[in-house]
């Protein structure tokens, strides 16, 4: 299980733009498509209480909903994800 655990879908410009953040900062992830998946959809409003997406939880349990890039880089560098 990698570190991040991300919930998004394709259609979403949040979701991409955080992807994209994900995958360029070279952070694993495991990737889950809350448009493909109802169960998947209901976990990440679950984790976070909403329905907004993307939903980026780490494994210390913390959560982002719709993060920008800074507020993600952040979390991703405090959490010694990225240097």
């Amino acid at each position: 299980m990698a570190e991040v655990e991300y919930y998004g879908a394709d259609w979403c410009s949040d979701c991409r733009r955080s992807k994209s953040l994900l995958t360029t900062l070279g952070v694993a992830f495991d990737e889950f498509n809350v448009e493909e998946s109802k169960e998947m959809a209901e976990k990440a409003q679950s984790i976070s209480g909403r329905t907004n997406i993307p939903v980026i939880r780490f494994a210390d349990g913390a959560h982002l909903v719709e993060p920008s890039d800074a507020i993600l880089h952040a979390e991703l560098k405090l959490r010694g994800l990225i240097s």
